[in-house]
């Protein structure tokens, strides 16, 4: 981890496209105006982190945004005196114990993200549907006990996030090569899982069994109804809560554990830094601003927060894979957020290290 940054002398003040602090003009050229104000990152908070001249002009400055309910802040682009913005930005983060500054690379040179103490992010594998980020982007972690990243592969459609964090883990375990990861795998484990369109979680613990059959593989659901269904109508409820029946009689017959627990967030760390992988179901009220249940990986740790990938941004906000890939969420947002609404459920599939046999003995 860098050393800590003495804080800069800056300022920090809200970012209104239609009028933008006067100081901001004769730092930024028109590709840059016109990516600030193409969409709507209210919901974002953006905030202007800027370094003040003797002049009373500004010399740097910095746009920056984050996902409500999470630990980190994203700098869209550095301007001026790109160094010396980027470290007044650590130095606001560190100030408010954030776990995490990362840095978009739509003008960000990797000469400057490394002096300023930022690693390259790993290029997405995929961008999620629609959403169509930044090339590269950089991280810089503010606080120890961050683990091996996985790869970032966004999902292809709007209901495979299941899928999605499913292969994902099983690439970071080490179980399935990062080059199979495509459109083709994502779909075909989706069609095992799915509820039709959405995969609830003892269904995709099922399927994440038949697949790979000597992962070891654990359903988390405090609820014994089926789930995920309150916005159909009845008769489409009916249906699905009989596939959802299906699915609890093949746990029970391939020998996957369904607890009827609510997993609690010690756990969820636990078994994440023992560097197994926790599929968790969220809600994206908190995030995003709509209540759809949505399926993200618990993949790491730091103090106070898991790290988690979601496999989609919401590029209406400005949300890039930067945002979604190696994304802190304090404890308390994320039992929050993992309490789906309106039955009140926790769902989670934890997978553990695959066994390695024993050797054979010695003659």
């Amino acid at each position: 981890m860098p050393p800590r940054q003495e804080p800069a002398q800056s300022v920090v003040v809200p970012y209104e496209p239609e009028s933008p602090p006067a100081p901001l003009a004769a730092l930024t050229g028109q590709e840059v105006s016109e990516r600030w104000r193409a969409v709507d990152r209210s919901a974002h908070a953006p905030h202007l982190v800027a370094v003040p001249g003797d002049d009373g002009d500004w010399t740097a400055a910095a746009l920056v945004t984050a996902r409500p309910g999470t630990a980190y802040l994203k700098i869209v682009d550095a301007v001026g005196d790109v160094r010396a913005a980027v470290s007044a930005v650590v130095a606001h983060a560190d100030g408010r114990e954030l776990a995490q500054v990362k840095w978009e690379g739509w003008t960000a040179s990797p000469e400057d993200a490394a002096g300023a103490g930022f690693a390259a992010l790993n290029p997405p594998l995929a961008q999620s549907q629609g959403a169509a980020g930044p090339a590269t982007g950089y991280v810089r972690w503010l606080r120890d006990g961050a683990s091996t990243a996985p790869a970032y592969y966004g999902q292809s459609t709007h209901f495979t996030c299941g899928a999605v964090t499913a292969l994902v883990a099983q690439a970071h375990a080490g179980t399935v090569a990062w080059e199979a990861l495509d459109r083709q795998a994502e779909l075909t484990l989706w069609r095992d899982a799915t509820n039709f369109l959405a995969c609830e979680p003892v269904g995709l613990g099922v399927a994440l069994r038949r697949t790979w059959p000597a992962s070891p593989v654990t359903v988390h659901l405090d609820t014994g109804r089926p789930v995920m269904l309150d916005h159909y109508p009845e008769t489409d409820r009916e249906w699905r809560a009989l596939l959802q029946r299906a699915s609890r009689a093949d746990a029970e017959r391939t020998g996957v554990p369904v607890d009827p627990r609510r997993i609690p967030l010690t756990e969820i760390r636990d078994t994440v830094g023992r560097g197994e992988h926790v599929l968790l179901l969220l809600s994206l009220g908190r995030m995003q601003g709509f209540d759809v249940p949505h399926w993200v990986l618990c993949h790491g740790v730091v103090p106070g927060a898991v790290v988690i990938d979601d496999p989609w941004a919401n590029a209406a906000t400005g949300d890039t894979w930067v945002d979604a890939h190696l994304l802190p969420v304090p404890d308390p947002s994320l039992d929050a957020m993992s309490v789906i609404a309106p039955e009140g459920f926790r769902g989670a599939v934890t997978i553990g290290r695959v066994e390695e046999p024993d050797a054979a003995p010695s003659l």
